[in-house]
């Protein structure tokens, strides 16, 4: 069997409602055998992230942040995504790793969104102008045509970028008052420090929390979590993982029966927005199980073009 090289032309053959019900489709396959390994460098990190489901294949992806790269000129994140048949075993392909993770963690809180966020939302605000943010004007738009955006960065400066270059986009320099007028508040943050306070948040709003993926992250207070329904891509790859979860729970804020469900519940409509005036959370953990489900539709966008 040969091994297919995907690379980042395959983009121009995606689609976001693709990619969603490619999603919604593996959460109807066996639950994902995933494990992850995390190996820390002082500020280095990297992350290893394997799933295996049956019907679909098994995945290995690898990814190393280096912070210190910035200083080189060079990009902060680099990794491989490496594709196996399921009924072989076999490598069946490479696909390109910037594009799989761009597409799987925008397309996980777009899969969010699209079951919790009110219908009619408009204002949404991105907090942390890097590429997920970039990624979710995209995703976003798919979805809510008449999305008008704010963003707001820690650097006023790289708001003002993304601003500048993205007519839908507007910087702003007030987070208070941004998160209370929003109707959808993305956070695609390194922060190790909560950014949203519970006390702004306002009836109706949505809430996609992407940035934090270790225990010491944390882009939301204990407030939050207490005010909101709870929501979480995965269950096994957050509660016990990511600090936006971890902390809460210890200290009693929250408990783990209070995360509403997963996708895994998308089946059987517990993934859902109840009322016009619940506060929804989504937690996106991004396992490698939805690197699987994201590089598989890939390949298949790629194989029929």
């Amino acid at each position: 069997m040969s091994i297919e090289i995907v690379g980042p032309e395959a983009e121009a053959l995606l689609s976001w409602q693709g990619l969603c019900a490619a999603i919604e489709a593996g959460h109807r396959l066996p639950k994902a055998k995933i494990s992850d390994l995390l190996l820390l460098r002082g500020s280095d990190t990297m992350l290893d992230r394997a799933a295996w489901i049956d019907g679909l294949g098994a995945l290995v992806k690898v990814a190393n942040v280096v912070p210190g790269n910035a200083a080189r000129g060079l990009p902060s994140i680099h990794g491989a995504v490496n594709l196996f048949n399921d009924t072989t075993g076999a490598l069946e392909a490479l696909v390109d790793f910037h594009l799989v993770t761009k597409w799987k963690t925008a397309g996980d809180s777009l899969l969010s969104a699209s079951k919790l966020a009110r219908k009619d939302s408009r204002n949404i605000l991105l907090i942390g102008a890097g590429t997920v943010a970039r990624s979710m004007v995209e995703a976003y738009s798919s979805l809510f045509p008449d999305a008008r955006f704010s963003i707001w960065n820690r650097s006023p400066a790289g708001a003002e970028a993304m601003a500048a270059a993205d007519p839908r986009v507007t910087a702003v320099s007030d987070l208070e008052a941004a998160v209370r007028g929003a109707d959808v508040i993305c956070s695609a943050t390194m922060s190790k420090a909560p950014l949203i306070k519970g006390a702004w948040l306002q009836p109706g709003q949505h809430i996609d929390l992407i940035g934090a993926y270790t225990p010491a992250m944390r882009e939301a207070d204990d407030a939050v979590m207490q005010r909101a329904s709870v929501f979480v891509d995965a269950r096994a790859t957050t509660i016990h993982h990511i600090g936006e979860l971890i902390d809460p729970i210890a200290n009693g804020t929250i408990t783990e029966a209070d995360v509403k469900a997963d996708f895994y519940d998308i089946a059987q409509g517990l993934y859902t927005r109840r009322s016009d005036d619940e506060i929804t959370v989504a937690k996106n953990g991004g396992g490698a199980h939805l690197d699987l489900m994201t590089s598989a539709y890939i390949l298949d966008c790629w194989r029929q073009r």
